[in-house]
């Protein structure tokens, strides 16, 4: 439906105290998911960012790429390996996980940014020596946890008025490379960075009280309410990791966190700058968004 002259502008008006909230802060996005390998809405997510960047937001990106790396090891006859909904690393599949995400996804989506009239930097957690980690344990091989953050190389592109692209790589003193999860390397980044929001794309419509009803969508969750919550099994399985790595963002000064559906072209922009908004938000309990 094509919208009127009086309806773009209502629109436009009512981004308006969005926009005044947001500029000059700092949101970080956690792009994964089906967002990710369908290309509409990868050109959506890229449109997104641009327009976000454009209107005073300094936007930080930080990417997973665990379906093409997956592609990338079957191609070399390498099975991929998971236990506790991490991939199993060796030697040689770290060198594919530092190919594939700090060189093809990483560029690719530069080029995306750059392409629909934004300014981007491709960077990757060993870059500044931005993410230093160490083993996770000794079942997940080159699988980092992460020890220390170094935000200046984010900080330097920001203040330029480049979008940093982060791919999720880390190092260590000994030279060793290591895989960091894109939703704990996020949680941490935007921790470090003060920033005003996180906002994790995933496949799922937010948290449902429901898991098979829509409409039990919960739009505000205090942290204090998720243990609870995950012991009535509202959050489960895999989606227990990412909602720990959302409180981790929130103890760590993140103002609100948001879980939004990727699978909806524009939800960046539905959720940060208009009143409807899509997804769950997550926020400690003395917070003054409603």
């Amino acid at each position: 439906m094509e919208l009127t002259h009086a309806q773009r502008a209502d629109v436009l008006i009512e981004a308006l105290p969005y926009i005044k909230k947001y500029y000059d802060k700092i949101v970080v996005v956690k792009y994964g998911g089906n967002a990710m390998i369908n290309d509409e809405l990868k050109e959506a997510v890229m449109g997104d960012i641009v327009l976000l960047s454009l209107i005073g937001i300094k936007v930080v990106l930080v990417h997973g790429g665990g379906p093409e790396i997956t592609e990338m090891l079957g191609k070399i006859g390498k099975q991929s390996e998971f236990v506790d909904g991490l991939r199993v690393t060796d030697k040689e599949t770290v060198d594919i996980v530092q190919m594939v995400l700090a060189g093809k996804i990483n560029k690719n989506l530069v080029n995306l940014l750059e392409n629909k009239g934004g300014k981007a930097i491709g960077l990757s957690g060993i870059d500044g020596h931005m993410l230093k980690a160490e083993r996770l344990d000794d079942v997940h091989g080159f699988v980092g946890e992460i020890t220390d953050v170094d935000v200046t190389p984010i900080t330097d592109c920001l203040d330029k008025g480049y979008i940093p692209v982060i791919s999720t790589v880390a190092y260590d003193n000994e030279g060793n490379t290591y895989n960091i999860n894109a939703d704990t390397a996020a949680a941490r980044i935007a921790g470090e960075l003060g920033a005003e929001s996180l906002i994790s794309m995933t496949d799922i419509d937010g948290i449902l009280r429901d898991k098979n009803d829509p409409k039990t969508l919960i739009s505000k969750i205090y942290v204090s309410e998720a243990p609870q919550l995950i012991r009535e099994g509202v959050i489960s399985g895999g989606m227990i990791p990412k909602i720990s790595c959302c409180i981790e963002a929130i103890r760590r000064g993140v103002k609100k966190v948001f879980v939004i559906d990727g699978r909806i072209p524009h939800s960046i922009l539905i959720e940060t700058l208009t009143d409807a908004g899509i997804g769950t938000m997550f926020v400690t309990g003395d917070d003054n968004y409603d």
